[in-house]
C-alpha cells in the first residue's frame, strides 16, 4: 500500500509541475496534466489533494470536471486565445520551416481537443 501511494504521489508531484510549466509553455498542456495531479493526489495525499482542490487558478475548473465531465465556456475560451497567441509567436520566432509545420500541426491538434470537450455555460 505505501508502494503504491508512494507512485501515485510521484506521478502527481511530477504532474503538477508539469502542468505548472504548461502554463507558460505553448506546447505543453496544462489541464490535462492538472487533471492527472488531482486523481494521483486524491490516490495518495489528502492534503496535496485539498490543496489542489482549493487553489485559486484550479480549483473551479477541477469541481467543474469532476462534478459534470466539462469545463466552463469562458474558460475554454481563454484556453484557445492563449494557446493561439502562444503558438503564433512561437511560429513567427522560430527559423526552422519543419518546426513551423510542426508548431501549426500541434496548434490545430489542440484547438481540436479543445472543441470536443464539452462546455458549461458561465
Amino acid at each position: 500500500m505505501v508502494l503504491k501511494r508512494g507512485f501515485f504521489l510521484i506521478v502527481g508531484l511530477c504532474s503538477l509541475g508539469l502542468g505548472i510549466l504548461g502554463i507558460a509553455l505553448p506546447i505543453l498542456p496544462t489541464v490535462p496534466f492538472i487533471l492527472l495531479a488531482a486523481y494521483c493526489f486524491a490516490r495518495s495525499s489528502d492534503r496535496l489533494y485539498q490543496w489542489l482542490m482549493t487553489h485559486p487558478w484550479f480549483a473551479d475548473a477541477l469541481r467543474d470536471w469532476q462534478a459534470k465531465g466539462a469545463i466552463r465556456k469562458s474558460l475554454k475560451k481563454k484556453a484557445y486565445i492563449i494557446s493561439g497567441l502562444s503558438f503564433t509567436i512561437s511560429i513567427v520566432i522560430v527559423p526552422l520551416v519543419w518546426v513551423k509545420a510542426l508548431l501549426a500541426c500541434l496548434c490545430a491538434g489542440l484547438f481540436f481537443y479543445l472543441r470536443s470537450i464539452p462546455e458549461l455555460d458561465g
